[in-house]
């Protein structure tokens, strides 16, 4: 565990402590949780519990993992927010976040083109009313459990 790490804080606090949007989904190797900060409702983050810098560093079990947690969340997003695709982005840079984690962000239809691609970053970040409030992360959070247990 790293004591400056969001994650790690997170996830010694336990699956019982935390609420709907922290923890969408988890196996022995991941968890999912919406991202917080965020224009954009469900933008997900797949995180490993363990903490790991560089991908590089993922077992074979959790690399193995990956990419089925990946195209799940991908249907997922699509079954509950119909968006048209999803973005997967990795680059655990920002400080107190360097531990690896994966965007997965739905692109719906009416995203404007201006922030497509990895222009879609400029909706991270966002706060106050323009971030999507934690009810909203919540109740998608449990339409998405749903749709991941189909």
């Amino acid at each position: 565990m790293d004591d400056d790490c969001y994650t790690c804080r997170q996830t010694a606090a336990g699956a019982a402590n935390l609420p709907p949007r922290e923890l969408i989904a988890e196996d022995e190797h991941w968890r999912v949780a919406h991202a917080f900060g965020s224009a954009l409702a469900g933008w997900l983050v797949l995180l490993p519990r363990r903490h790991v810098t560089a991908v590089s560093e993922l077992t074979g079990d959790e690399a193995a993992g990956l990419g089925s947690w990946q195209v799940r969340l991908s249907r997922a997003l699509a079954e509950v927010t119909g968006c048209a695709k999803t973005y997967v982005a990795q680059f655990a840079e920002k400080e107190g976040f360097a531990r690896v984690h994966f965007h997965i962000v739905p692109r719906g239809p009416e995203l404007a083109e201006e922030l497509r691609g990895p222009r879609v970053f400029g909706l991270l970040g966002a706060e106050g009313e323009r971030a999507v409030g934690a009810a909203e992360m919540d109740a998608l959070a449990l339409r998405l459990r749903t749709a991941l247990r189909r």
